[in-house]
């Protein structure tokens, strides 16, 4: 099963949901996929087998993963202060992959019937549903 985990700005969320699939399921291949190198650094310091970067890694990652993960603005062209181009938002609405995304509700956007919680609890219930999935 491949899971990755995209992320940009500095990674924090992609960070912390790697640190917990990893505690808790160790033998897990995690691809971390940074719109920059700072994300992507976060991601791979934080326990990822392997990681890359840019909207290229984006594109063919998306294509063939069976999980991503990641703040909920990954799906929305220009998002994350202008990282998340259209051929992101593109490719990762368009994977077959399984979605679990966190509803970050920022840069101009809120998801209706989602509760104001703290990131960790977001990030936990990611988690949860992801390891319903394996």
């Amino acid at each position: 099963m491949k899971i990755t985990i995209i992320d940009g700005q500095g990674g924090r969320i992609g960070k912390t949901v790697i640190e917990q699939l990893k505690k808790r399921h160790s033998d897990l291949e995690l691809y971390a996929i940074g719109t920059n190198s700072i994300a992507t650094a976060a991601m791979l310091k934080a326990g990822a087998d392997y990681g890359a970067t840019g909207d290229n890694a984006v594109i063919v990652n998306a294509a063939d993963s069976d999980i991503i993960a990641g703040p909920i603005g990954i799906v929305f062209a220009n998002a994350l202060l202008g990282e998340i181009t259209p051929a992101i938002a593109t490719a990762i609405g368009a994977s077959k992959a399984f979605k679990v995304l966190i509803p970050v509700n920022r840069c101009n956007h809120y998801v209706a019937g989602c509760t104001e919680a703290p990131i960790g609890d977001l990030i936990r219930d990611a988690i949860e549903k992801i390891e319903s999935m394996l």
